[in-house]
């Protein structure tokens, strides 16, 4: 007998790969499938995902790749033995930032697609410029400077943007691409971003931005929920904004990110055997579309410990500066997603790790560290607690918070007089003391920066200081039990530290997530309401370490005070260079 049971389908379309996951009604994985650019597309001279311009900084990729690995994702769920027939929804989730810029033409085809014919086939003359710009993409200092002076400084933009501007956002990007390419931006008839480009070709029409992903551009007031016109004539080189808005499709972001945007596109109901009612919801940014990979509360936190550092949060707060960012939640009005992002997270514990001298008993080189961590007093200290503290900056890459060049510095910090001095060969023991120090330095920069959004906890633990209820960590280090540890005791949370295991997947998850929740919600009925009700937690989350200790918490709370006035003091150094 068949099954005819639900299915809702949720992708990702990122860097190196464009990934596709169905789920049930119950949220339970059916099939999963990913197609690899370098490995798979054809056609492309690019590496890691993207094409470079090392001249100007700039990092892009073919638009038309991208649709090979539609139809190429959609093939991979056929050869699974999927029935599209059961798909009652689909979502999807985009590298943020991203632009793409279609002509009139390719408006018009993407209506009307042939059935005979691949996405690439007629898309291919679709856009007004072939690539899209891509999140590592360095070329927009000038107009990042210009957008940071329009409303006066980058702390008036984040205030109002929920950032200050960036290389890789929206709007820096629109700009250089209109004063570059003047003829191209005029032969532009509309922008999506990335998120907004997978909901259009499912779409067969050019949709909406995400009410999320639309705060990742520098043009969005999100308190008036609104553009803003001073922003938008800045992009627009004119007063008259009129034409930029058209674009953008200014008076299309919808509020609800569960938003019905239409029907799958007849393309695809006779191409692959879709349901012709088929629900298309928003799609949304990466790191949004991340939150939503569990159904999480607004007192826990999500860290990635990738080859960068990663902490998103959802809040009811909103509390923007020029160091962290803040957008819309992408499913529940009221809260806001913080995020604060580091360039320097598993490189810089990889450089560490490979200092350490080699050890007969220490099967690889992780052990080692972890043993070299573990065996580390709490900050270098003694049991007395107002013995000096170690603290170092580790950035063997630039960093973006703090805004420095790449370097290693080492302090030693009295909290008793709240003074600094430099480490030296007497005070700092290298390299053996640098295992741990890294450890800390990352999760004290998490605190330092997130600590205000924090509330103490409600109940039998109200007595208990501000902190999350549970810190959730992904990404490779999460398996670093030592890593894990250290976790727990800087960043506290009340109810410990978990791993979230989801595998590659979570933004795809998220995703497929917010469509059930699109397509199956009760009036009023929340995304955290109905995932959380069918959500299981022992299938996708383990705890692995301890939380709050007393004591401990609090010792690292003197340490937080020390570091913030070590990159003060490094950041003054820097300006005198």
């Amino acid at each position: 007998m068949s099954d005819n049971s639900p299915l809702y389908l949720g992708f990702d379309l990122s860097t190196q790969q464009f990934k596709g996951i169905a789920v049930t009604s119950s949220l339970k994985v059916e099939h999963e499938v990913k197609f690899d650019f370098d490995a798979d597309s054809k056609g492309f001279n690019i590496n890691k995902g993207v094409l470079t311009n090392e001249a100007e900084n700039e990092v892009f990729s073919p638009v038309t790749m991208w649709l090979q690995a539609i139809d190429g994702v959609l093939r991979s769920f056929q050869d699974a033995g999927m029935d599209f027939d059961r798909v009652r929804g689909i979502s999807g989730a985009g590298m943020q930032h991203g632009s793409v810029y279609w002509n009139s033409k390719g408006e018009q085809a993407l209506e009307s697609l042939d059935v005979s014919r691949s996405l690439e086939d007629q898309l291919a003359d679709a856009f007004a410029h072939p690539y899209s710009p891509n999140w590592q993409d360095a070329s927009t200092q000038e107009q990042c400077d210009v957008f940071d002076a329009q409303l006066g400084d980058a702390t008036q933009l984040a205030l109002l943007t929920g950032s200050k501007a960036h290389h890789r956002f929206t709007g820096p990007q629109i700009l250089r691409f209109r004063t570059k390419y003047p003829t191209k931006y005029l032969e532009t008839s509309r922008i999506s971003l990335v998120s907004s480009f997978v909901a259009s070709i499912f779409l067969g029409k050019v949709a909406s931005f995400d009410i999320s992903d639309v705060c990742g551009m520098n043009l969005w007031d999100i308190k008036a929920g609104a553009w803003n016109e001073s922003l938008l004539s800045l992009v627009a080189g004119s007063n008259d904004t009129s034409e930029l808005k058209q674009k953008l499709g200014a008076s299309e972001v919808p509020e609800d990110g569960g938003a019905f945007l239409g029907n799958i596109s007849p393309y695809f109901v006779q191409r692959y055997g879709f349901d012709p009612a088929c629900a298309i919801a928003p799609s949304t940014g990466d790191n949004p579309s991340t939150i939503l990979a569990l159904p999480l509360r607004p007192s826990d936190v999500i860290v990635s410990l990738g080859t960068s550092t990663t902490l998103l949060m959802s809040t009811p707060y909103f509390k923007p500066n020029p160091f962290v960012h803040f957008m819309n939640h992408p499913t529940t009005p009221g809260l806001h997603m913080f995020m604060l992002c580091y360039k320097n997270g598993g490189l810089a514990r990889e450089q560490v790790r490979d200092s350490l001298p080699p050890s007969s008993d220490a099967a690889t080189p992780w052990q080692q560290f972890d043993r070299a961590a573990s065996e580390a007093s709490t900050l270098g200290q003694s049991s007395d607690l107002s013995s000096p503290i170690k603290i170092g900056l580790f950035f063997p890459r630039p960093e973006i918070v703090p805004n420095v060049r790449a370097g290693i510095w080492r302090f030693i910090y009295k909290p008793s007089t709240s003074s600094l001095m430099e480490a030296d060969e007497t005070t700092w023991k290298q390299p053996e003391d640098d295992a741990r120090a890294i450890v800390e330095s990352q999760f004290l920069s998490l605190r330092l920066r997130s600590g205000d959004l924090l509330e103490s906890p409600t109940g039998p633990n109200a007595h208990l200081p501000p902190q999350p209820r549970r810190v959730y960590l992904v990404g490779g280090a999460s398996r670093n039990a030592t890593i894990a540890k250290i976790a727990g005791q800087v960043l506290g949370g009340w109810e410990g530290v978990y791993r979230l295991d989801v595998g590659e997947n979570a933004c795809a998850l998220g995703a497929a997530y917010k469509a059930v929740w699109s397509v199956e919600r009760k009036e009023k009925q929340s995304f955290e309401e109905l995932v959380g009700g069918r959500w299981k937690e022992d299938e996708f989350v383990k705890k692995i370490a301890d939380g709050y200790q007393e004591g401990v918490f609090e010792k690292y709370g003197r340490a937080v005070d020390g570091l913030d006035l070590i990159e003060r003091q490094v950041l003054k150094g820097e300006k005198n260079r």
